[in-house]
């Protein structure tokens, strides 16, 4: 004998979303969506801001000349150096992200201020944060390529200004301590490829040698704590 159970069926509701394009007689609704497009695309350019006006462009650099500067091909991989540079850029930022916080996010969640002027108070931390990055030679490089007024201080220089100088001195600065690090390892290199040469070993490929002398002067002088505290206080 068989027993059948028909077991209730819930009707839940599924929630549903449209998207589409109607005719709009109020400017209102045209500038509300207008408005809705920025920030879906300010959005999607998120991570690219997040690169471009932080300290993570020269950490991630630096870290990369010194992977390539070890010879150790793909260790760290690159997964563990971004990472690592992403935490370092929390960890620097911290007190801009904090004022952002403060001085606009919050008044702006609180209803004490409008959308135009949080994001004019939001941006001020940040364009502090880029000028004291900034060399002067690099901002008037752009205030000249700009072709507006000359300014009469640095309030009056645009964000756009700001932050193309702000990007191409970081990458100097990053460069120039790529430099340095590779100074010690290329002597190193010099020095174990005389030898091999002197010995007579010409077919022995010189990094095979150098790189556990690489690694073991690394460990000794503790690398990664010199290189990350001299990155972090580089932003002092």
């Amino acid at each position: 004998m068989l027993l059948l159970y028909s077991a209730p069926v819930f009707a839940a509701p599924l929630p549903t979303i449209s998207i589409g394009v109607e005719d709009s007689t109020e400017p209102s609704s045209v500038a509300t969506g207008l408005k809705i497009l920025a920030i879906l695309t300010i959005l999607s350019l998120a991570p690219a801001l997040m690169i471009m006006v932080t300290s993570f462009a020269r950490i991630v650099i630096v870290l990369s000349f010194l992977r390539q500067a070890m010879g150790t091909q793909q260790m760290p991989p690159n997964q563990l150096l971004i990472g690592l540079s992403l935490f370092l850029t929390f960890f620097i930022m911290a007190p801009v992200f904090k004022q952002v916080n403060i001085d606009a996010l919050q008044p702006y969640l609180s209803g004490e201020m409008g959308q135009d002027e949080a994001l004019e108070t939001g941006m001020k931390p940040i364009r502090k944060f880029m000028l004291a990055q900034t060399r002067e030679k690099d901002l008037a490089l752009f205030v000249k390529l700009s072709r507006n007024k000359k300014p009469e201080s640095i309030n009056e220089v645009g964000t756009h200004v700001v932050i193309p100088a702000f990007i191409i001195s970081e990458l100097k600065t990053a460069f120039q301590i790529g430099f340095l690090i590779y100074v010690p390892f290329l002597v190193l290199d010099m020095v174990i490829a005389s030898v091999l040469m002197s010995m007579g070993m010409l077919m022995l490929p010189p990094i095979m040698i150098s790189l556990p002398f690489k690694l073991m002067l690394f460990v000794l002088v503790d690398g990664w704590y010199l290189i990350v505290g001299s990155l972090v206080r580089s932003f002092g």
